[in-house]
């Protein structure tokens, strides 16, 4: 969505008695909240496309691409930006998923804060949470791991 677009709606909701706004387009899906007279933005993920998969390099030798470090077992729900990672909608709300919780594809699992706006983070893959690796709060970079999911 268009920053100016989405500034405009920021201020109309600020300005008018809605305390709620949730608006779909192609680019995806926004919602705008306001709390204590302040709106708060809060955006659900746009489509990624997969990074392309790099080939093993020829002549590698198979003993070498042993001898790499073992990747977690499971599949990885990596950060579509940088931001802050927050695992709750608001300071002392539930925590959306605890190791253990049992997700759809599509159910949001946490939340990403980047200026100032809240990107609701969902699970892209059905199954059972087995470690969340990252702190409440903690900044977190492009493709970085935050869940795994078995």
């Amino acid at each position: 969505m268009d920053l100016r677009k989405l500034k405009t709606l920021i201020d109309l909701v600020s300005e008018s008695n809605v305390s709620e706004l949730e608006i779909t387009e192609a680019e995806g899906k926004v919602r705008i909240v306001k709390s204590g007279g302040t709106p708060m933005v809060m955006q659900a993920p746009m489509t990624m496309m997969p990074a392309p998969v790099a080939a093993p390099a020829a002549g590698v030798p198979a003993a070498a691409e042993a001898a790499a470090p073992a990747a977690p077992a499971g599949h990885a729900v990596k950060s579509p930006m940088v931001g802050t990672f927050y695992r709750s909608s608001s300071p002392g709300a539930k925590a959306y998923v605890e190791v253990g919780s049992q997700v759809k594809e599509g159910e949001t699992i946490c939340i990403i804060e980047a200026m100032k706006i809240l990107n609701e983070i969902e699970a892209d893959k059905s199954g059972t949470i087995t470690r969340i690796l990252c702190e409440n709060g903690q900044a977190v970079e492009y493709g970085q791991p935050l869940f795994m999911i078995e």
